[in-house]
């Protein structure tokens, strides 16, 4: 008996979840019965169909402990998906594949072709002029909220903007994050309810599926609100592969939400497809994750740089394998507004990061 009064009050959450599911069918959707069917999947142990529901009443009703208990959700949801390496078999790159691109020529195969021919590729105009906005406004509130809270005090709706995600592995690398002009996305739960928003509108995240064959799982770690001026120093070159893991399938989705790369602090690249990550750690490294200029010189001789000149909206794709670094510089006046999002096949996911379902 011990075990089964837990499975009656499952099956009873599902009966639950089908009668709201034919109440909104014939009145409508409101944000009480979308939360009331999101409390009733989630009780039944459907969780990714929870999640669904829950933005949908937060979306017709935002709500702090909603978006909240939504990051906190996508993480648990996690256990949900399929693990089995993916059978999907991508189509052959197509030898003309281009390095940039207009918003409207975006396929999963263009992403592909780009990452495998140039590993990179900047898609131009990709988010809309209001919606970068509205993320630059909510980059501004979780940083003040962050600051706030790391100086004591109260602002209004603080809990909305910082809440930070607990038992997260390394968590004294949120102190390096916001040494870098950071604050990690899942702890402002109104900002990443935003950016989640930006995914949906702009179908990132069929994008991502169809790119890596596998619903993606983001990091909690490696998702950051960026925020940064000229005191932000230049890094050195790193492949993001040297420190994530062996077999792992990645995607970094890169939004500009201002200009940067010339007045503003932006990213230098070596667009090339690289099949491996470089020797890391050599004489001239501070980091023993970082590849040295030597060691760049010695493994690819007389490489291109670039450093794009990005436009609010712009969209830079690229995996772990690129390598790459900040391009900031003491005379560069303006200040860059970018959120950095890491996503992951889940059948290869790194055991050192903390999932979140997409």
């Amino acid at each position: 008996m011990r075990f089964a009064l837990p499975r009656t009050r499952r099956e009873q959450a599902g009966r639950r979840a089908a009668a709201l599911r034919a109440e909104i069918a014939a009145r409508g959707e409101d944000a009480v019965r979308a939360r009331a069917l999101g409390d009733a999947l989630e009780a039944a142990g459907r969780r990714l169909e929870a999640i669904d529901a829950l933005t949908a009443a937060n979306r017709l009703r935002p709500d702090a402990a909603l978006e909240r208990r939504l990051v906190r959700l996508r993480r648990k949801a996690f256990s949900e998906l399929g693990r089995a390496p993916s059978s999907f078999v991508p189509a052959p790159v197509a030898a003309d594949a281009a390095r940039e691109i207009g918003a409207d020529a975006l396929t999963a195969d263009a992403l592909r072709g780009g990452i495998l021919r140039h590993g990179c590729l900047l898609v131009r105009g990709l988010v809309p002029g209001a919606r970068v906005e509205r993320l630059r406004a909510a980059i501004d509130r979780a940083f003040a909220a962050c600051d706030a809270t790391l100086a004591g005090r109260e602002i209004p709706e603080r809990r909305a903007w910082y809440d930070p995600v607990e038992r997260v592995p390394k968590d004294a690398s949120r102190a390096w994050v916001r040494a870098g002009k950071g604050v990690l996305a899942a702890d402002s739960p109104r900002a990443f309810f935003e950016f989640m928003e930006t995914v949906s509108a702009l179908r990132l995240d069929a994008l991502a599926t169809a790119y890596l064959g596998e619903r993606p799982a983001l990091s909690v770690e490696k998702s950051v609100l960026r925020r940064a001026d000229a005191s932000l120093h230049q890094s050195t070159w790193h492949q993001d592969g040297a420190f994530l893991g062996d077999g792992i399938r990645t995607l970094d989705v890169w939004l500009a939400l201002s200009r940067c790369g010339r007045d503003a602090p932006g990213l230098e690249l070596i667009p090339l497809r690289l099949a491996r990550v470089l020797p890391t750690g050599e004489p001239g490294t501070y980091f023993e994750w970082t590849a040295s200029p030597e060691t760049i010189e010695r493994e690819l001789p007389g490489a291109p740089r670039w450093r794009p000149a990005f436009e609010e909206g712009d969209v830079l794709f690229f995996d772990h394998l690129l390598l790459h670094r900040t391009a900031a510089e003491p005379e560069m006046p303006g200040v860059r507004y970018a959120i950095e999002s890491w996503w992951f096949a889940p059948s290869v996911y790194p055991r050192a990061s903390t999932p979140l379902v997409v």
